[in-house]
C-alpha cells in the first residue's frame, strides 16, 4: 500500500519518511506499542538526556524492520518535509502522539510542516 507518511518528533529536526504502509490503521498500533516500551523504559531507567534524538533513531530502527521488509529505499529521514505524504504523525515529549493529515496550504509549500496541516485524532495523550 503505497500511502506515504512522516514522523516528526518533538524537538528533533529530523523528519521520518516512509513512502508506503501511512494509514492510522497500520501505523497507529506499531506506534503505540512502540512508544508505551519506550517510554516505560525511559521512566524505569531514569533517562532523560536527549530523549529526542533517541526517540527518532529507534523509531527509524523500528520502521526499518516494521514496514520496509526487504526493500529498504522507501524509510529515509532528513530536513525537509516531502508533497507527497497524505498522514503525518507527531510524537511529543509529552507521551502524545497526533496525527495530522495535510490540508492545501502543506500541498502548496510542503515547508510550512504541520502548520498547514490539521489534526486528525489524539492516539495517545
Amino acid at each position: 500500500m503505497n500511502i506515504p507518511c512522516h514522523i516528526v518528533v518533538e524537538g528533533n529536526p529530523a523528519i521520518i519518511y516512509s513512502s508506503r504502509n501511512g494509514t492510522p490503521a497500520k501505523m497507529l498500533p506499531i506506534l503505540e506499542r512502540f512508544l508505551e516500551k519506550f517510554w516505560q523504559e525511559r521512566e524505569a531507567s531514569g533517562e532523560n538526556v536527549d530523549t529526542p534524538g533517541c526517540l527518532a533513531a529507534q523509531l527509524v530502527v523500528r520502521f526499518g524492520f516494521e514496514s520496509c521488509e526487504d526493500d529498504y529505499s522507501n524509510l529515509r529521514i532528513g530536513p525537509n518535509f516531502a508533497a507527497d505524504v497524505q498522514f503525518l504523525y507527531r510524537v511529543g515529549l509529552d507521551q502524545s502522539l497526533t496525527v495530522w493529515q495535510p490540508d492545501s496550504a502543506y500541498g502548496a509549500d510542503p515547508s510550512v510542516g504541520l502548520a498547514g496541516c490539521r489534526p486528525l485524532e489524539t492516539a495517545i495523550s
